[in-house]
């Protein structure tokens, strides 16, 4: 999932293929588009068990053991927690020890771990699967950004990834749509065994995949010196300098997090408020994921907003609107219609976050371990926040999220600040 940092991307080898003889150069793009493929469809399985897995557990923590918000919120804190420390270590891992490697321990640890989090029968133990999941998982991540950038020119890179992240968001949208009745057909330990079966398939893939991989790897070449990395022509005509977009993007990443693992955590207790069943509760709390998905695919093939700071602001506005919103309605169809905004703001601040990081520097699955601890950070602060809230007014239903959107609020006027330093910092340097 995501997207904060920086991303993997950049084109490390792009230059090889300029030295090559014509059919070896045909030969070998066409085994890296298959590949890519394949890790296309790697990213689309693992949104696939991830969703299942972490957005149903809170469910499954409702009806199991009778949570509600406070203590999953408690949950989504910790698994964020675990996150940041986590991204970090196993994008280094991955850097270290191979793509590959760190798939097939990724891949084959959350099989472990979903076998025995569908065995265990207390609170303890699923909190400790939980805890294993979150270091086991940024195995995979930030390898698997990594891997559709790697090895592409510039424009390829962009391309790539932005066919990545529409095929996660795309695939997470459909996941959750489907995945409350699935939680009610198939039982709920189906949040275990489901992404468990999954995982196993991704292993299998993976160990078939390694070999190709390895043997399709560029021959070694003399290193040739790539030409300075510059942000796109447009940047030059902007009042701020790209590296500003980069941190106001960075920095605005990780509170979209923050709302967004709030509303996970506290969407059980707005089915009870609404009456819904965990498969109404796809059909209804599915909308904003389908609009991040249209967030993406539109911001792909659309540049405008390169660059313009007025389109970030205003998409973070719209993001705390619309996570207020979402909490307070008292009529569901103003909830639905919240997340549209929603949706698309939250897609608006991830896609700029990754975009800034691609177009300002390059990356690789070191830095996506970076970019994943960032969204980490999101993730544990404000359900931390909400949670914490809950239990210092008890009697305050709402107390949760006016403290989140307060947080959301002070990453506002941290964008401001980012902006009008940048100014400043630029008409000082006029005179």
């Amino acid at each position: 999932m995501k997207e904060a940092g920086a991303d993997p991307t950049g084109g490390r080898h792009a230059m090889f293929k300029m030295q090559l003889p014509t059919h070896i150069t045909y030969r070998l793009s066409m085994t890296q588009r298959q590949l890519k493929f394949s890790y296309f469809f790697l990213t689309a399985l693992n949104t696939l068990a991830t969703s299942y897995y972490f957005t149903y557990l809170f469910f499954f923590l409702r009806d199991r053991f009778g949570f509600g918000d406070r203590d999953n919120l408690w949950i989504s804190a910790l698994h964020g927690l675990i996150y940041i420390f986590s991204a970090w270590q196993c994008g280094k891992f991955a850097q270290r020890r191979g793509f590959f490697v760190s798939l097939k321990v990724g891949f084959g640890g959350l099989v472990l771990i979903m076998v025995a989090g569908a065995l265990l029968d207390s609170v303890a133990g699923i909190v400790c699967a939980l805890i294993g999941y979150s270091v086991v998982l940024l195995f995979t991540w930030p390898v698997l950004e990594a891997l559709v950038s790697e090895n592409e020119t510039r424009a390829g890179v962009q391309h790539n990834v932005g066919i990545y992240n529409c095929v996660w968001a795309g695939v997470a949208a459909l996941a959750y749509f489907t995945g409350g009745a699935l939680y009610e057909g198939l039982g709920r330990r189906a949040v275990f065994h489901l992404p468990a079966a999954i995982f196993l398939v991704q292993f299998i893939l993976t160990i078939l995949l390694s070999r190709p991989a390895q043997s399709s790897a560029a021959p070694k070449l003399a290193p040739v010196s790539p030409p300075p990395h510059q942000p796109e022509a447009g940047a030059a005509r902007r009042k701020l300098t790209p590296q500003t977009f980069m941190k106001m993007a960075w920095l605005a990443n990780p509170f979209a997090y923050m709302a967004i693992n709030t509303l996970w955590a506290v969407i059980p207790g707005l089915a009870i408020k609404f009456n819904l069943s965990p498969a109404e509760v796809g059909s209804f709390c599915s909308v904003w994921l389908f609009g991040r998905f249209v967030a993406f695919a539109f911001l792909w093939r659309w540049t405008g907003w390169h660059y313009r700071f007025r389109w970030l602001v205003a998409a973070f506005g719209i993001l705390i609107a619309g996570f207020l919103t979402m909490l307070l309605a008292s009529q569901l169809w103003i909830v639905v219609l919240a997340q549209v905004f929603f949706g698309l703001a939250a897609g608006f601040i991830y896609y700029s976050s990754l975009f800034y990081s691609m177009d300002v520097g390059e990356g690789s699955a070191e830095h996506g371990g970076l970019h994943e601890a960032a969204i980490g950070m999101g993730i544990f602060a404000g359900p931390a926040v909400g949670a914490a809230t809950l239990v210092l007014i008890p009697q305050q239903a709402n107390a949760a999220a006016l403290a989140v959107s307060g947080l959301l609020l002070l990453g506002l006027g941290g964008l401001f600040g980012l902006w009008g330093n940048a100014r400043l910092m630029r008409s000082r340097a006029r005179d």
